[in-house]
């Protein structure tokens, strides 16, 4: 029997954790394809130039809500076209280094987008990304 890494365990814990808080602050966070159009406007509302908006959601434990963020994009992939987590709890930057296996075998790496959304803004959309992931265009 092949064990979940903790790194993956903590990547559900975490997308389900991050549903709940953004929920509790009026985003529509319920692991729906059409979800991942609030993620961006949490990005678009709560930062400025690649920072966060100093007092708003994103303004402490930045590193942990990234993770948070993308393992929730993560998961909205797995949830509605399939794929597993894959996670090496060796790897120094598992964190960040997270991946989801598509159905068709190919790797996509949700927190490390999440990250180029928070730094790079608009141009690194999490909707395109989601929908070019689950539908190819």
């Amino acid at each position: 029997m092949i064990t979940e890494a903790n790194v993956v365990k903590d990547a559900k814990t975490s997308a389900d954790w991050i549903s709940g808080a953004l929920k509790g602050s009026g985003y529509r966070a319920d692991f729906s394809i059409e979800s991942l159009k609030e993620i961006d406007r949490l990005f678009d509302e709560q930062t400025s130039k690649g920072a966060a908006k100093p007092g708003g959601l994103l303004s402490k434990d930045l590193g942990a809500r990234l993770f948070a963020l993308g393992a929730y994009v993560g998961e909205v992939i797995v949830r509605n076209g399939g794929g597993t987590w894959q996670g090496d709890d060796k790897d120094p930057q598992a964190e960040i280094n997270i991946a989801v296996r598509l159905g068709t075998g190919a790797l996509i790496w949700p927190v490390q987008r999440v990250m180029k959304r928070y730094k790079n803004g608009a141009e690194d959309s999490i909707s395109d990304y989601g929908m070019i992931v689950l539908t190819g265009r």
